[in-house]
């Protein structure tokens, strides 16, 4: 039986480690994909870590898959062998649970998620659903593709369902590997873009992204500098730090919201008054489906939104899987399986 290389986690907190495996077979409804490229995210901790509930070892991580389709399962329709495929965050779905009876399938209570539920794609192929599948522009790499699946669909989808109009103002809170791709989509999209982070030193990146200002969180007072702007329409907030978002709340103008998309621990603290005064609000927004990601990918191939990122041999999955977790990285840690 032919075999493939794949980095698999053999048990909760051990180590990536490079192994040979036979090349699955896809089961009914479900292709196998060759993967071309496979973002590098920090959720692959829940993996390797073993932190997801129900977590099965051994397990190959990766949900930022971009590949091609190599063979076809029984009964899948709509695809076919030889066609350039992405799968995201969003592995999967029941089809009867109520959050699926009314159609949130990325809500969906028995979900999937590729590298949790099955493997993913830290490896030469990988086997996935058909319903998980985004179909890919050809001119868009796979290098650029795989990261736009995860950071790319989660700002482009939150940004895009926020109620925010072109000439609105847009905040992106922090300029990393979520951040760096907001600013892009904000600006795109046509919204008055504001990047805020810390530090001077960060405005060239956010001017050469697409940012029409500035704030420096560490010398200015972000909530009164976003007012002067006339208030955020949005603030998409990609840091994972409650304090930053609870001194850029103050910002918001009317009908504004703070939309959460980076995870913090640390509580968010909201002004009463001025919620109630300004129609103000919050939301968390959870990724994207299959088609919100093939969405995501035609508009960044159409725009020209691409990451920044940092490539990886599959042998090396270990030295970039701690890239990533250092945070140096500048900003996606992508590994390509055929190098």
């Amino acid at each position: 039986m032919p075999t493939m290389h794949a980095v698999q986690v053999a048990k909760a907190g051990g180590p990536l480690e490079l192994v040979e495996r036979d090349i699955p077979d896809p089961p009914e409804g479900h292709v196998l994909i060759k993967v071309q490229a496979c973002g590098i995210c920090h959720s692959d901790s829940l993996t390797k870590e073993g932190q997801w509930p129900g977590l099965e070892f051994p397990r190959v991580p990766g949900h930022e898959i971009a590949g091609v389709i190599e063979k076809l399962g029984a009964n899948v329709e709509g695809w076919q062998a030889g066609q350039r495929v992405g799968v995201g965050w969003h592995g999967g779905h029941c089809g009867h649970c109520e959050n699926c009876r009314h159609g949130d399938f990325v809500l969906c209570k028995n979900a999937l998620v590729p590298g949790i539920s099955y493997d993913g794609g830290y490896a030469e192929y990988m086997v996935a659903p058909q319903e998980a599948l985004a179909r890919m522009p050809d001119d868009l790499s796979d290098i650029d593709a795989a990261p736009l699946l995860c950071a790319g669909i989660t700002t482009f989808n939150a940004l895009r369902n926020s109620g925010t109009r072109a000439g609105d103002v847009a905040a992106i809170l922090g300029i990393g590997g979520l951040g760096h791709l907001g600013v892009q989509f904000a600006r795109k999209m046509g919204f008055v873009t504001v990047a805020i982070a810390r530090g001077k030193d960060k405005e060239p990146l956010a001017k050469q992204l697409g940012a029409h200002h500035y704030i420096d969180s560490e010398s200015q007072n972000v909530g009164e500098t976003l007012q002067a702007l006339g208030g955020a329409r949005v603030i998409l907030a990609t840091a994972t730090s409650g304090k930053a978002m609870s001194a850029a709340i103050g910002g918001l103008g009317i009908n504004g919201k703070l939309i959460m998309v980076g995870i913090s621990q640390e509580p968010l603290e909201v002004p009463v008054a001025q919620f109630i005064m300004g129609r103000n609000s919050v939301q968390g927004w959870p990724s994207g489906t299959a088609a919100d990601s093939q969405e995501t990918l035609a508009f960044s191939a159409l725009s020209g939104v691409k990451p920044m990122t940092e490539e990886y041999p599959l042998s090396r999955a270990a030295e970039a899987y701690d890239r990533m977790m250092s945070g140096k990285a500048r900003f996606r840690v992508v590994l390509i399986p055929g190098k």
